[in-house]
C-alpha cells in the first residue's frame, strides 16, 4: 500500500483527491495538512512513502516547504500538486527536490500514475520539463530567469504580478531595503532596463498568470 501525505489548503479539493486515490485498492491518504507547518508537524510524526503537496499554501510553502521536507526526510518523495503552469514552477521545484509537478487541471487523470511511479522510485515531469533540466544544467544555454535565486524569482513573480516593494517586503518579512536590493539584482541578472522590461519578459515566457497581471 502506498501511503500518501496530502497537502492542500481547500478542503473541497483534498475531498476530491481522496475519493480518487481511495477508488485505487493500493494507495491510502494517511494524513492531511493545510498550509506548511501542519505539513512539517507530519512529516515529523508519521511515515509515508510519497507527499502530495500543493504550491500555494498559507505560510511556508513552494520551493521553501519542498525543501524544508527533503531536510527532514530525505527518502521522502515528493509529488507538487499545482494552479501554476509548468512554466513557472516545474522546473524549481524539481531542482529543490521534488520528484514529480502535476498541475491541477491535469491532477484527476495523471495523479494516480504520478504516485505510483513516485513511489516506485521514478520521476514524473513532462517531456518540456525535463529537456529545461538539462539546457538548464549549462548556464550559456540557460534562460535569464533560470539563474534567479529562488527568493529572488519569488520576488521577481511579485514585482511582475504589480505587487509594491513595500507590500513584498511585508508579504516576505523583509525589509524595503532587502526587497529593493533583490530587485536591482532581478534587473541586473535579466538584463532589464525597468519593471515594464521584467513584466514584458515574463508574459513572453509565461512565468505569471493572466490574472496576476
Amino acid at each position: 500500500m502506498i501511503r500518501v501525505l496530502l497537502a492542500d489548503d481547500h478542503a473541497i479539493v483534498r475531498a476530491g483527491l481522496k475519493e480518487i486515490l481511495s477508488a485505487t485498492g493500493d494507495i491510502t491518504v494517511v494524513a492531511e495538512a493545510t498550509n506548511g507547518t501542519e505539513v512539517l508537524s507530519a512529516v515529523r510524526g508519521g511515515e509515508y512513502d510519497v507527499a502530495v503537496l500543493d504550491m500555494s499554501m498559507p505560510g511556508r510553502s513552494g520551493i521553501e516547504l519542498i525543501k524544508l521536507v527533503k531536510a527532514e526526510r530525505p527518502k521522502l518523495r515528493i509529488l507538487v500538486l499545482s494552479m501554476h503552469s509548468e512554466e513557472q514552477y516545474a522546473v524549481r521545484a524539481v531542482k529543490a527536490g521534488a520528484s514529480g509537478y502535476l498541475t491541477k487541471e491535469s491532477a484527476a487523470d495523471a495523479l494516480v500514475a504520478a504516485i505510483r511511479r513516485i513511489a516506485a522510485g521514478g520521476a514524473y515531469v513532462t517531456p518540456e520539463t525535463a529537456e529545461r533540466l538539462v539546457l538548464d544544467s549549462a548556464p550559456e544555454n540557460a534562460a535569464p530567469h533560470t539563474l534567479l535565486s529562488d527568493r529572488e524569482y519569488q520576488v521577481f513573480r511579485m514585482i511582475c504580478s504589480g505587487t509594491s516593494i513595500s507590500q513584498i517586503a511585508a508579504a516576505l518579512a523583509l525589509s524595503v531595503k532587502t526587497v529593493s536590493t533583490h530587485k536591482t539584482r532581478i534587473l541586473q541578472k535579466m538584463g532589464a532596463a525597468n519593471q515594464t522590461d521584467l513584466v514584458r519578459y515574463a508574459i513572453r515566457h509565461h512565468l505569471i498568470d493572466e490574472a496576476d497581471c
